[in-house]
């Protein structure tokens, strides 16, 4: 016989399910960082002859600022930048400093928003004159973690799951269930549904000041925080989705109403009204994340926003859905009938072949090479998340050869007409022996004293229900001293209850058999229960790759690090011979519009120079382009900008002699790179020439 889920088994898995969303968020640890830092001046660990102006950082994408997003410290601590960061170009951001800074080695420390919403910070070191002790520590700085992180991704968890149970949930009902009885526990899934993806916007919105600035608990409820973080693309977005959200219950409030309180035309009628609301309501809900976090950046936004909606809607159809069926199949007051369950698999069928398609895209997109699967942990994680989307697919093929061989069942549906005639006859031809023995097998109703064999000897429920009404009524002919006519005897009246009670027993036994009878719907329930447990996993997954650095992004950055490293080694070893090297990362916005452009200037004097440029993609193969431009500028003597057009060489090389620099100075050398005929941009570092 199939076991059921006691209270005590849906403890456990509970239980089972708060471990596995707990090891899988604390094994993220902090949220790491989708914009990385690309290039600075000065570079990190570089010593410089003359203090400079000001520091400039470049990330692989735009960032948000703040006050207190770039500080520089001495080496005492002590701030010596001042004003607000502000945007030079592009991607990258500066900050100014104090004049006439003394030698010694110098903390950048920043901390800033990447445009997917995640928060990165990071430290590095550079030194004026001569390196020098610092009492500063350059640790890099990690945002996001300690327990605002932990709680923000949690609240993150619950979303996607609530976004799931309650469209998937809603959208069972609506294109495989089609009836109104036994809808109760699917009416309370889909509310749960709804309640966990409510409380959990609102405390995304609470911790979201706190967990991209100071990642204390006490500005959770900092007012002035929480007004930031309106003004921002994600808290505009959770805004949107608590707006959506109310949508969403009156859609929900009219599905379950239809269903209850309808006829059966009614409800055709009014199904293909609440699919299409339920469609925008749903796609409103999932572009709030599309249009906040991965999708929103990097290649292909316009594209990749729509392809993350239909992706977020699979998922929602295929394990929203199936968490539905689950539901159906061990809480519905009635067997689960195969054409419902068929349904389904049609619509499971579809989703997954809308997850492939969409799926293979993003995972190009954010990954960019076949090496980013193993090199970067988002390549990991994602490998992993395959591993168990076909592990799904695996046990949901086992589920549909079930549902090929699953039975109908005839559903009972108990008559509650007014003619005790009717009733009497059918509870005649149940038999009082039959009605007897299902009680008896059945153990006592819970509150009932009276024992089985007793009730058995009553013969069926239904005959002694309309017997004791017409004791009841006979008694105030005969029996009653009094001579009222219509009163009814007060142990006439519970001996009715109890017997009622008897009946819903049995009913309910007689079901429980029925549902559980037939082999085809056990080996299903299991299947579709193993399907459950894995898409749990899966979904924490998910989770946590949404909070990870792309790897297409990680690459990018260890390449503009390594290129960094590399030009800062040939400026200190051609110090002396006066040859200056200068690298910049930059990026037009564009399709493959990301690279890195080299200056090589020799001998870097007063007069003429030997000058060469090289343009590289990320991964350092050189980038065919169509034009670059050279400036120069001394700004200390408002002389510039110099405007030198260098000649092409070669793919990814060009070249100019003769560049003449009037007087010795820090030049500010600024390069256009333009990769098609509308996107380009300039980029720009300080040198000091002659």
């Amino acid at each position: 016989m199939t076991q059921t889920i006691t209270p005590r088994r849906m403890r456990t898995l509970v239980l089972l399910f708060l471990a596995v969303v707990g090891v899988l968020l604390a094994g993220a640890g902090p949220a790491s960082a989708h914009a990385a830092l690309t290039g600075s001046d000065p570079a990190q660990g570089v010593v410089v002859d003359k203090a400079p102006d000001q520091v400039t950082l470049t990330f692989s994408e735009k960032v948000a600022t703040s006050d207190e997003s770039l500080r520089v410290l001495d080496p005492k601590g002590k701030r010596v930048d001042s004003g607000k960061p502000s945007n030079v170009s592009g991607t990258s951001y500066a900050v100014r400093l104090h004049s006439g800074l003394p030698d010694g080695t110098y903390t950048v420390a920043w901390q800033v928003v990447s445009a997917d919403s995640h928060p990165v910070a990071g430290a590095f070191t550079f030194s004026i004159g001569a390196p020098s002790l610092t009492s500063v520590s350059v640790t890099d700085q990690t945002v996001g973690g300690g327990v605002v992180g932990w709680l923000y991704g949690f609240g993150r968890y619950v979303s996607y799951a609530g976004f799931i149970v309650m469209v998937g949930g809603a959208a069972f009902v609506l294109a495989c269930w089609q009836r109104g009885s036994g809808v109760r526990s699917l009416q309370r899934f889909v509310v749960s549904g709804w309640l966990a993806l409510t409380s959990a916007t609102l405390l995304l919105l609470l911790l979201r000041g706190s967990y991209t600035s100071s990642g204390k608990v006490g500005d959770i409820f900092d007012l002035s925080l929480l007004g930031q973080v309106l003004q921002t693309k994600s808290g505009a977005a959770l805004v949107s989705r608590l707006l959506l959200l109310a949508a969403a219950a009156l859609f929900i409030a009219v599905l379950f109403g239809a269903y209850d309180k309808r006829e059966d035309e009614e409800k055709r009628d009014l199904t293909f009204g609440l699919a299409i609301g339920g469609f925008v309501v749903s796609a409103g809900l999932a572009a709030s994340w599309a249009m906040a976090e991965h999708a929103s950046t990097g290649l292909q936004p316009g594209i990749a926003m729509p392809v993350d909606v239909v992706h977020l809607l699979a998922v929602a159809a295929w394990l929203g859905g199936l968490s539905a069926l689950l539901v159906a199949l061990y809480r519905s007051d009635i067997p689960v009938d195969s054409s419902a369950v068929r349904r389904f698999s049609r619509v499971a069928f579809s989703s997954v072949v809308a997850l492939v398609a969409t799926g293979v895209y993003q995972s190009w997109r954010q990954l960019g090479s076949w090496s980013a699967f193993t090199d970067t942990t988002y390549g990991q994680l994602l490998l992993v998340k395959i591993g168990l989307v076909v592990l799904l697919v695996g046990i949901a093929s086992i589920s549909r050869r079930w549902t090929a061989r699953l039975a109908d069942t005839a559903v009972l549906t108990p008559r509650r007409g007014k003619d005790s005639g009717a009733e009497e006859a059918g509870a005649e031809e149940a038999g009082a022996e039959g009605a007897g023995a299902a009680v008896a097998a059945e153990g006592d109703a819970p509150g009932e004293k009276e024992p089985a064999a007793a009730r058995a000897g009553a013969g069926s429920t239904k005959t002694a229900t309309a017997a004791a009404s017409g004791e009841a009524r006979g008694s105030g002919g005969s029996g009653d001293a009094g001579g009222s006519g219509g009163s009814e005897d007060p142990a006439d009246r519970k001996r009715a209850v109890q017997l009622a009670r008897q009946q819903a027993a049995v009913d309910t036994a007689r079901q429980k058999r029925q549902r559980d009878a037939d082999p085809s719907r056990f080996g299903l329930r299991r299947s579709v229960l193993a399907e459950a447990g894995v898409a749990v996993v899966l979904l924490a997954v998910t989770t946590v790759l949404t909070q990870t650095e792309p790897g297409r992004t990680e690459q990018e950055a260890k390449a503009a690090t390594s290129s960094s490293s590399s030009s800062s080694s040939s400026s200190t070893s051609d110090s002396s011979s006066g040859a200056l090297t200068l690298t910049m990362p930059f990026n037009t916005g564009g399709t493959d519009g990301k690279g890195v452009v080299s200056v090589d200037f020799d001998p870097a004097r007063v007069g003429g120079n030997e000058m060469h440029v090289y343009v590289t993609r990320p991964n350092g193969r050189a980038f065919d382009i169509p034009e670059v431009k050279v400036a120069f500028t001394l700004e200390a003597k408002k002389i510039g900008p110099l405007p030198v057009t260098p000649d092409h060489v070669a793919t990814g090389h060009w070249s100019a002699s003769g560049v003449q620099i009037p007087m010795a100075g820090d030049w500010k050398i600024a390069v256009t790179v333009r990769t098609s005929d509308i996107d380009q941009a300039t980029v720009s570092k300080n040198a000091q020439i002659g």
